[in-house]
């Protein structure tokens, strides 16, 4: 049988069907907007830092850096900011994001290396697909969840660092050999743990920073002729062993492949939290938009599929109070009550997760009032959709019901073009000044006849400063 990377990798050096090649510009846009916004965060600031003292040549832009660092730093920098807000893509059923570690890691290569717009392009579809496929791997049908995510692994890090050794190989040009063992090395270098996502702490922020930066560095090494096992993906002591023992699904990282893309399947987050919560948002924005006051809500029942209740629902107690926003993030209570309380108009937005509001006694009295509890009927959809039913009884005896059962953002509720261009703009305006934010929105846009991408993101190395130029 032929080893499952030397198939990956067969797909990773071909050609990417122009159907994929036309949806990859706007994942490229909404990562780069969302590490915008995530630049100002205490952690950025962190590891801008950590990056810094590295003491790398000025390669490639990590936003907000300051100055330019090797493609590895600046990789590790705008991955950590692109998974810093909770704010980018997910592919369903395998729930990982793969745009936060494959986006960052094509960009500093491609930066460094020059090359076109339509070769990142082509790289970032085919790291996006290797990263799916292996998250695909671990994916229990029957169960109908992730395995990664049962074992406490993220799945997100994990396939992440294989899938941005691709794209860096493949940019670095890399024939299928190559790529085959830069892959086979970024398994030795895959990891995370989601504890965080439970518990808290900001260590998950870092996590697709972490696998962006061990993707370039395992396809750097590569092709200075460090090798890696043919079968470390299935191996005795393989990735899928390690990971996932006897469960793992070799059969789906392989089917169809080159053939059936999964890009279609990535879906972009309209909301700025973890996306077990959004269909619950939804159903709070409906029934506020329906005339609900919040004033008059005694309790709240938001159903969710079992397996989400750990991450926004476990410990209640905790999940009712949370700490800081980014806690809040994880909050089923917490993002209910933005739903019925925050954003504006009657969105939920970035200005919903400060620590501030987090703290709100207004809200803390509401998330009181609410419960997370399973359905076990939802997993007859989870994880091709995250559905949600929100019950509420009122102070005057009444019971409200709504269910959402598709995510917006996906196939079946996709994000328009114009919502996808006013959440750059939301998440770059006061940051960057309104003709650089166009400008790169622009460039980014047309990178299938950009010739070359050096340079392009250099105007985003102090995106608070560029706003007073």
């Amino acid at each position: 049988m032929t080893p499952v990377l030397s198939q990956l990798s067969t797909m990773a050096s071909g050609p990417v069907p122009e159907a994929v090649r036309a949806g990859i510009p706007s994942r490229i846009i909404d990562i780069v907007g969302i590490a915008v916004r995530a630049s100002v965060l205490d952690t950025s600031r962190a590891v801008v830092g950590f990056a810094a003292d590295q003491g790398s040549a000025p390669k490639a832009t990590p936003i907000g850096g300051g100055r330019a660092t090797s493609a590895a730093e600046a990789a590790f920098v705008n991955g950590v900011l692109a998974h810093s807000l909770d704010y980018d893509d997910t592919h369903l059923p395998s729930i990982l994001h793969p745009s936060a570690s494959v986006v960052p890691a094509s960009l500093a290569v491609a930066e460094w290396q020059g090359v076109s717009g339509a070769a990142l392009i082509d790289a970032v579809a085919a790291g996006l697909e290797v990263t799916v496929r292996l998250g695909m791997g671990g994916y229990d049908g029957q169960a109908r969840q992730s395995v990664y995510f049962e074992r406490g692994q993220h799945a997100t890090s994990i396939c992440g660092a294989v899938g941005s050794a691709a794209a860096a190989a493949r940019l670095l040009g890399a024939d299928a050999q190559g790529i085959a063992h830069a892959m086979g090395i970024a398994c030795s270098m895959a990891s995370g743990i989601i504890e965080a996502n439970r518990a808290g702490g900001t260590v998950k922020r870092l996590h697709c920073g972490w696998a962006a930066r061990a993707g370039i560095t395992a396809a750097q090494l590569a092709a200075r002729g460090i090798t890696g096992p043919p079968t470390a993906v299935e191996g005795r002591f393989g990735l899928f062993q390690a990971f996932l023992g006897d469960q793992a699904d070799c059969g789906a990282v392989t089917a169809d492949l080159g053939e059936r893309w999964e890009a279609d399947r990535i879906f972009y987050k309209p909301y700025p939290a973890n996306h077990f919560t959004h269909t619950g948002i939804d159903a709070a924005i409906v029934l506020r938009c329906k005339g609900l006051d919040p004033d008059d809500i005694a309790t709240a029942t938001l159903e969710v599929a079992p397996p989400t209740v750990r991450t926004i629902g476990e410990p209640i107690e905790t999940k009712r109070e949370p700490e800081t926003g980014y806690q809040a993030q994880f909050s089923g209570p917490y993002t209910v009550a933005a739903g019925f309380l925050g954003g504006g108009g009657l969105g939920v937005g970035l200005a919903d997760f400060t620590d501030e509001l987090a703290c709100d006694p207004d809200r803390r009295k509401l998330m009181a009032r609410i419960e997370v509890v399973g359905d076990p009927r939802m997993m007859a959809i989870y994880p091709d959709q995250l559905p949600a039913r929100l019950t509420v009884t009122t102070i005057s005896g009444h019971t409200l019901t709504e269910e959402v059962l598709a995510n917006r953002g996906g196939p079946d509720r996709p994000l328009s073009a114009t919502e996808l261009a006013a959440k750059y703009a939301d998440n770059t305006a006061g940051l960057v000044a309104d003709d650089v934010a166009s400008r790169i929105y622009d460039a980014l846009s047309g990178l299938a006849a950009a010739p070359s991408v050096t340079g392009l993101l250099a105007p985003l190395l102090d995106p608070i400063g560029s706003s007073h130029d």
